[in-house]
């Protein structure tokens, strides 16, 4: 699952002829984290997946899919997994600990 979301991510990218170093840039992260995301070989948070979503303008709700976090069948608009997912004043082991009872 995280090397088809790594792969998404990159395919993402590339259709917006943006560099590695570009979309790093945009996400506010490293580009050898990034890279290690689009290779499959690091995990992202939900925090870090919503700024590569702000930097691809596109919805964080996408990659959450692809992620894993939420189910396409969850409704995705209006799903609990994404109100908690995008909640930005609870922290991620909040946001963790919520989806954990909820699930």
């Amino acid at each position: 699952m995280r090397e088809e979301l790594g792969g998404r991510i990159a395919a993402l990218r590339k259709s917006r002829s943006m560099t590695l170093v570009v979309l790093a840039a945009k996400a506010k992260l490293s580009q050898p984290f990034l890279s290690q995301i689009e290779r499959g070989l690091r995990k992202p948070s939900a925090e870090v997946l919503q700024q590569i979503a702000r930097a691809l303008r596109i919805s964080a709700e996408q990659l959450y899919v692809r992620a894993g976090i939420v189910s396409p069948d969850d409704g995705v608009g209006g799903s609990v997994e994404v109100a908690v997912l995008s909640d930005t004043g609870l922290t991620e082991r909040q946001k963790q600990s919520l989806l954990d009872v909820y699930s």
